[in-house]
């Protein structure tokens, strides 16, 4: 019998269930063999170090927020959410967040967001799951209220005439909206165009915050498994509606001073590390409202900002929040900022200096790899955030790497496309 070299097999990634080829290394991980470089580095860069939050290990630290895609089948994901995140796990990025996904029907910012309210909105969600998966790409998912910005209409179908001119941004029954179920920490809308929202009773804060920790049971009950959970507490949703004094006029154990404005947020966490004291847990915060006036006045909080964001992230970190997302503003409709790269990174460095032994990620318009790169070195945030910039640059992992100097792995399937950053440089 002739002896023969052992067979050649595309072999698959043994940690999912459908067939996806495996990838060794990791797409988007560096080479292991100092030949694969384009030139010296004495180090290697921050971007592409791996991070370990509670036993996950994410393999670099260019990571996907949620994005609103208003693509969802009453709250019911559809093959765009596989196609968009897929994309960006098959290009290297460590970690991807689903978008804002509400606990409650009403809950949603449009009539086309996601939900997870009830079972079968899960099956949707796991064909999403398990192809990052595939990709070596860990996945969460961020639950979400929308508090008093709910039931609007989705950007592009605000007719110009109807809504942009007449100011109006919910969205009306006979198109899919629910004006008069809106909920806010107090009756106060937005801006003129958004529902008047109805203040909650203590009653409905305990069900919605019951809502979200049955959200966060639902996807691991249906074998849907998530690598983290992110709690939206930003953007002027409903959480955020709870801790900023613009939106919250409250008199009782909800309103009032610091501690009652966190207390919403704060027994959300709580009752969520209750059922997964082990799943990585993340908040995404805004660290300032961007309103005019001072954060403070005669011993009196005005609108809410670093100061405060500080307080509440400490208290945070002690009922066992991992990471911090650190963005800013949406809840004052007249806001006002400078839009330029890294524009939000001075809020992520003020936490990470307050709190060092906090993990904190940074978002705001940021492209280039280099100033990326140099936020980490700096120690303003262990993790950068890309939302625009992914949505026109999916590879944008690849092109970091090749801008930084060192090569990545590309997933096999595209190893063609880009065979000058594996192979050795000839000198």
């Amino acid at each position: 019998m002739s002896s023969r070299e052992p067979p050649f097999i595309n072999a698959p990634n043994p940690d999912v269930e459908t067939y996806y080829p495996l990838n060794e290394p990791e797409i988007g991980t560096l080479y292991p063999s100092a030949s694969f470089v384009y030139h010296q580095n004495k180090t290697e860069p921050k971007l592409f170090q791996p991070l370990t939050i509670r036993g996950v290990t994410f393999k670099n630290r260019i990571w996907v927020p949620p994005m609103c895609q208003y693509s969802s089948v009453n709250g019911h994901a559809t093959d765009w959410h596989l196609v968009n995140l897929g994309a960006y796990a098959a290009r290297g990025v460590a970690s991807i967040t689903m978008e804002a996904t509400s606990v409650v029907p009403e809950g949603r910012i449009s009539p086309e967001d996601a939900g997870l309210w009830t079972d079968s909105q899960i099956e949707p969600l796991k064909r999403v799951v398990n192809f990052c998966h595939g990709q070596g790409t860990k996945i969460g998912i961020q639950l979400a209220h929308a508090g008093r910005k709910a039931s609007t209409l989705a950007p592009w179908v605000r007719d110009p005439v109807r809504t942009v001119l007449s100011g109006r941004t919910v969205a009306l029954e006979d198109e899919n909206g629910w004006p008069d179920n809106v909920f806010a920490p107090s009756a106060i809308a937005f801006a003129p165009g958004y529902a008047q929202p109805r203040e909650m009773t203590i009653e409905q804060i305990k069900e919605v915050q019951n809502a979200f920790v049955e959200a966060a049971l639902r996807s691991e009950k249906a074998g849907c498994l998530l690598n983290s959970y992110q709690l939206h507490a930003a953007h002027g949703y409903l959480i955020h509606e709870f801790y900023s004094p613009l939106s919250n006029h409250r008199t009782d154990e909800y309103g009032g001073s610091l501690n009652n404005r966190f207390r919403f947020l704060l027994e959300i966490v709580e009752k969520v590390k209750a059922v997964w004291p082990e799943k990585p847990l993340f908040v995404r915060i805004s660290a300032a409202d961007f309103a005019e006036g001072p954060e403070q006045e005669n011993g009196e909080w005005k609108q809410w900002g670093i100061e405060q964001s500080i307080l509440l992230c400490k208290q945070l970190k002690a009922r066992g929040v991992d990471l911090i997302d650190c963005s800013a503003g949406g809840n004052w409709a007249k806001q006002k900022f400078a839009l330029e790269p890294g524009y939000q990174v001075p809020f992520a460095a003020a936490l990470k200096k307050a709190i060092p032994d906090l993990v904190i990620g940074t978002v705001g318009l940021i492209t280039s790899p280099i100033l990326a790169e140099g936020y980490l070195q700096d120690g303003k945030a262990d993790v950068v955030y890309l939302a625009r910039e992914l949505m026109r640059r999916a590879d944008w992992p690849l092109v970091a790497a090749k801008e930084l100097g060192v090569a990545v792995k590309p997933a096999n399937q595209l190893e063609r496309a880009w065979m000058d950053l594996i192979t050795p440089r000839k000198e």
